[in-house]
């Protein structure tokens, strides 16, 4: 049986841990939420319309936290999308992760249920089926980064006929939302920071390709470092990452005694989402490695084996009793 990966791509609403095992699915369960990080919905497509979506009063700039009337008249039963401003930035697909700022309220009342203005941190989160409301996953397809973008989404393609009973929300409520598009990824994403000099010959070297391909991984004929290694490769210009967040990323992993990658999200094709608490219990190197490390960089990791799999490596796969471990991580976001 394939061996699960450790670095399994989730949707940012979910709390996950992602451990090595001997199975293909996640034991990962969602966190209690109002935000639209959870869909069970299985309804068609919705029709899209431009309105009626409630006036912005306040606070009307893009990363601006909105001020939003309450709905007049009755809401459309179409999905109801407006792109308050237009931003010009590439435009998000479905499968993409986006990082935004949202407002979200309830029609009937201009009850806010959430937000994430006022705790001053971004969501990071796929378009997916499954990792959030089918009103974002089509509403937010097409739509440009630098987009303020609103919505007003009939139960059909929000929490359904059950509702959302943690945010106050019935299943007979049209949801507003204030969407500021920051940025989107796909697996043809890197990061793009400036070169820093790998001029230390008793270490690894890494590409420093912005393509979205996977850089090369070059492992000297040198006895590995005791201790571990976190270097910038590409420094980006990004908030510092924290302990304590989740981060957004592209990674290669290979092994030092043979240089033979054991995992990476280019070969999968997905990108990697982890929460840097939690990847302390599977490679405490690689959580240690990327904290202190600024989004939007290349970062080169090196864990010796007690910051890495030690005697106790996944079965059946690259990784064996007592290897150094090297990776390329990519930052992409951070929250």
């Amino acid at each position: 049986m394939r061996r699960r990966s450790f670095l399994i791509a989730v949707p940012a609403g979910l709390v996950t841990v992602a451990g090595c095992g001997d199975s293909d699915s996640s034991s990962s369960k969602a966190s209690a939420s109002p935000s639209p990080s959870a869909s069970a919905s299985t309804a068609p497509p919705p029709k899209l319309v431009d309105g009626p979506v409630p006036a912005i009063t306040a606070g009307t700039k893009f990363d601006e936290k909105p001020t939003v009337a309450k709905g007049s008249g009755d809401p459309s039963k179409d999905l109801a999308v407006k792109t308050v401003i237009a931003g010009g930035g590439k435009a998000v697909a479905e499968g993409d992760f986006v990082q935004v700022n949202y407002l979200g309220q309830i029609w009937s009342t201009a009850k806010v249920f959430d937000n994430s203005y006022d705790r001053k941190t971004s969501l990071v989160i796929q378009l997916a089926q499954g990792s959030i409301i089918d009103g974002w996953r089509y509403g937010l397809a097409g739509r440009k980064v630098g987009s303020r973008v609103e919505m007003a989404i009939p139960p059909t393609w929000g929490y359904g006929t059950t509702g959302n009973t943690q945010a106050g929300i019935k299943g007979t409520d049209t949801l507003v939302f204030v969407i500021d598009v920051q940025d989107a990824f796909n697996i043809k994403s890197s990061a793009k920071g400036k070169a820093v000099a790998q001029s230390d010959s008793a270490l690894p070297k890494v590409g420093t390709n912005t393509d979205g391909k996977a850089p090369s991984v070059t492992v000297p004929k040198a006895d590995p470092p005791k201790k571990l290694v976190a270097n910038y490769v590409l420094e980006g210009d990004g908030a510092v990452v924290k302990a304590s967040q989740t981060i957004l990323c592209q990674f290669k992993g290979v092994v030092w005694s043979t240089g033979k990658e054991f995992e990476s999200t280019y070969s999968q094709g997905r990108l990697s989402q982890f929460a840097i608490s939690q990847m302390e219990s599977v490679v405490k190197g690689l959580a240690q490695g990327v904290t202190g490390k600024k989004v939007g960089s290349r970062v080169l990791i090196v864990a010796p084996p007690d910051l890495a799999y030690g005697d106790t490596p996944p079965s059946g796969g690259a990784i064996k009793k007592g290897d150094t471990l090297v990776f390329s991580v990519d930052i992409l976001a951070a929250m």
